[in-house]
């Protein structure tokens, strides 16, 4: 077991530092903050910059467990994985010519990764800068998406774990019980669970309907960062499944407190944007009416999702998150707003 000081990481980012090129040293250590995720993460600062050593790397502890909660409780695989799919992943992905990290050194038996440093400057942070060109900036996220989406779905096999997990109707369901629990009473004191668990139900099967993709299933703008001004790199994409195409697009524009950049004009842009991406790649899957509502039920989903979720780190202790849940019940109300012929009841409830 690793010491808690993460001392042991230490030792190992020394010894792979120095084998992975000879004569650099490891001269600083210093933990990262992650947000909720188990793993721990610390920035190695090198010298010198011999045999090619970057300034900087990342000490990634991959934690005590390959695979999210949701695939154990849903047997979404029937087998372990052979290696971390933090590694599965990436070796997939790199394949692409995706902008992942490069992977220096790994050391499963000790649950430890040395990766490239992709810097600080995240994208959401970017396009809050004065003067940010914020669709440009997007635009170069929804390009990586095509390459996920397209020249990933085209190529994907069972060797990548991804391939193997669906986000399908019951994870979608799911996802919602910490809203049906937690968050309806947040937002709407009063209103009874059982009045709108069918339409929560209809909410998750329509969405198992539209077909699936390679998805990061996380892409926001905290897990793509921009090095030399237009060069993007995506983490976190250990989690990645075959979902509906609109869900890594509902993440990306509207999750958290997106909406002071992403406005509903960018927003379209961005939508026409990717399908036009979709026209060129010869991959228009379905008509754009159908997208369109695919867009909508994912918004409408993941802002219920993340408002059970983020009232649930609230009570087990974990603060900061109740901040964004307003910004998610707006989210929730607009894609209603069209839909509320769908979903009346919910509609009610969420105007209440």
């Amino acid at each position: 077991m690793a010491e808690p000081s993460g001392i042991g990481f230490e030792r190992w980012a020394a010894q792979a530092i120095a084998h992975r090129w000879p004569g650099a040293r490891l001269d600083e250590f210093d933990a990262l903050r992650g947000d909720l995720s188990t793993r721990r993460f610390w920035r190695a600062t090198i010298s010198p910059q011999t045999g090619g050593a970057p300034s900087t790397a990342i000490v990634v502890d991959l934690g005590p467990d390959d695979l999210p909660r949701y695939v154990r409780v849903l047997k979404l695989v029937t087998d372990e994985p052979t290696e971390p799919p933090w590694i599965n992943v990436h070796r997939f992905l790199s394949s692409l010519g995706a902008g992942v990290p490069s992977l220096y050194d790994v050391a499963p038996e000790k649950r430890a990764m040395l990766v490239e440093d992709v810097g600080e400057l995240p994208l959401l942070d970017a396009a809050r800068q004065p003067g940010a060109h914020v669709a440009d900036l997007y635009r170069l996220a929804v390009e990586e998406l095509l390459r996920l989406h397209v020249d990933g779905t085209r190529r994907i096999d069972d060797e990548c774990i991804a391939r193997r997990i669906a986000y399908d109707g019951r994870l979608f369901e799911w996802e919602l019980k910490e809203f049906i629990e937690l968050g309806l009473e947040l937002i709407a004191p009063g209103v009874k669970a059982a009045s709108i668990q069918e339409e929560i139900k209809a909410l998750a099967a329509r969405l198992d309907r539209y077909p699936r993709v390679l998805s990061h299933r996380d892409y926001h703008g905290h897990n793509l960062y921009l090095q030399e001004g237009s060069r993007l790199r995506i983490i976190d994409f250990q989690d990645a499944l075959m979902a509906p195409a609109a869900q890594d697009l509902a993440v990306l524009m509207t999750t958290r407190d997106t909406g002071d950049v992403i406005t509903p004009v960018i927003e379209k842009r961005l939508l026409d944007f990717y399908l036009a991406g979709l026209a060129r790649r010869g991959a228009i899957a379905m008509s754009i009416a159908d997208f369109e509502m695919s867009y909508r039920l994912c918004v409408l989903q993941h802002a219920l999702k993340m408002i059970g979720r983020f009232e649930m780190f609230e009570r087990n202790g974990k603060t900061g998150y109740r901040k964004f849940i307003p910004h998610l019940l707006m989210q929730a109300r607009r894609m209603l707003a069209a839909m509320r012929a769908d979903f009346p009841r919910l509609a009610s409830a969420l105007d209440a």
